[in-house]
């Protein structure tokens, strides 16, 4: 017979079911069975490219995306309101002032739960599929092929991934904005979701997701591409010693350099399409091409480019930084290479 869900649980989470004793009046039965925790040598260990390596995969991206980003809700929430609104907000110091004398401290920290929620979601769809998609395209492609093309796979499995990354973000995303952008339209998530959907509709949630993808998708092809490319120069040119005789510590250093350089990368390429979505957002019914007239195309590639630059190349070294961390964690090892890996066998 079959495990059941609750016992595969628990056997997943280290623990293990111990038979009771038999009584003169009962038999044992398997609902009689206690539950004792396994032993240090009984722990299974994660095998690559199992259903259990891409769930930790996930709940590292859940992590360190989802951590970092409401971490940096403060210059999150000046940064929208000076894409809306540069008159009033000005730069990063004077827009900081402007927030906080109108509307509290509060307002510097509005929009934290609904980028908790969304980043963690596009945190875990983008780094787990990312590793699923990438290996995927290696067997699809075969060895000789991936290791000839492997910027090609890099980037193929991140556009993948980042494709359904930001369906679920969206919907966190325009009710951060609107939030973060709008004083006293609502405190938050639970009670700015049910006030857009009331006021504008279910389907205005994902609105915004074509300039998302505009915005994202790039960014995150840049973010895996350039990462995984910095991480094998790094160890060719920088590192003293080969990946394997490094320190854990070492390697995390490296895999938090390569982020940080691929977020300046992204900051740039993806913050066109960033001002579009904040501006979208912020004004319903406006169409696109309308924002981008009336923005001009100068203000669209710069307004807020420095910070945003700050922000994200920070934010993406500590996402790399975390990620890796936690996958350091579990027993697995982290991302990149000194030489590209060859495709895995699929499991039969």
């Amino acid at each position: 017979m079959a495990p059941s869900p609750m016992l595969y649980a628990l056997q997943s989470m280290g623990l293990r079911s111990s038979p009771a004793k038999q009584t003169p009046t009962a038999a044992a039965s398997p609902a009689a069975s206690s539950i004792v925790a396994a032993s240090p040598s009984e722990t299974k260990k994660i095998e690559m490219y199992s259903p259990e390596y891409y769930a930790a995969c996930c709940i590292g991206g859940a992590i360190a995306c989802g951590g970092t980003h409401t971490a940096v809700t403060p210059l999150d929430v000046v940064k929208c309101n000076i894409q809306v609104d540069p008159k009033k907000y000005g730069g990063l110091v004077s827009g900081f002032g402007t927030v906080a004398r109108e509307q509290g401290m509060a307002g510097i920290i509005r929009g934290w739960f609904p980028t908790l929620v969304g980043y963690s979601a596009q945190g875990a769809f983008k780094f787990g599929l990312y590793e699923y998609f990438k290996k995927a395209y290696s067997n699809l492609a075969g060895e000789e092929i991936a290791k000839k093309y492997q910027n090609a796979i890099f980037l193929a499995g991140s556009a993948s991934a980042e494709f359904f990354a930001d369906i679920a973000l969206c919907p966190f995303e325009a009710v951060k904005v609107k939030v973060q952008t709008t004083p006293g339209y609502a405190k938050g998530l639970t009670d700015g979701l049910p006030k857009f959907v009331a006021n504008e509709g279910f389907g205005n949630l994902f609105r915004g997701v074509v300039p998302l993808w505009a915005r994202q998708i790039p960014y995150t092809m840049v973010k895996f591409g350039a990462f995984e490319n910095t991480v094998q120069a790094l160890y060719k040119y920088v590192m003293p010693k080969p990946k394997s005789e490094c320190s854990k510590g070492e390697q995390l250093g490296v895999s938090f350099g390569a982020g940080y350089i691929a977020g300046v990368l992204c900051a740039v390429i993806s913050h066109p399409a960033d001002n579009l979505v904040s501006k979208m957002n912020a004004q319903k019914g406006v169409p696109a091409g309308d924002i981008i007239k009336d923005m001009g195309w100068v203000a669209l590639f710069t307004r807020g480019l420095g910070l945003r630059i700050f922000m994200i190349g920070s934010l993406t070294g500590l996402q790399w930084g975390i990620y890796d961390a936690y996958k350091v964690s579990v027993g697995l090892p982290t991302t990149g290479s000194a030489q590209p890996a060859a495709p895995a066998p699929e499991k039969k």
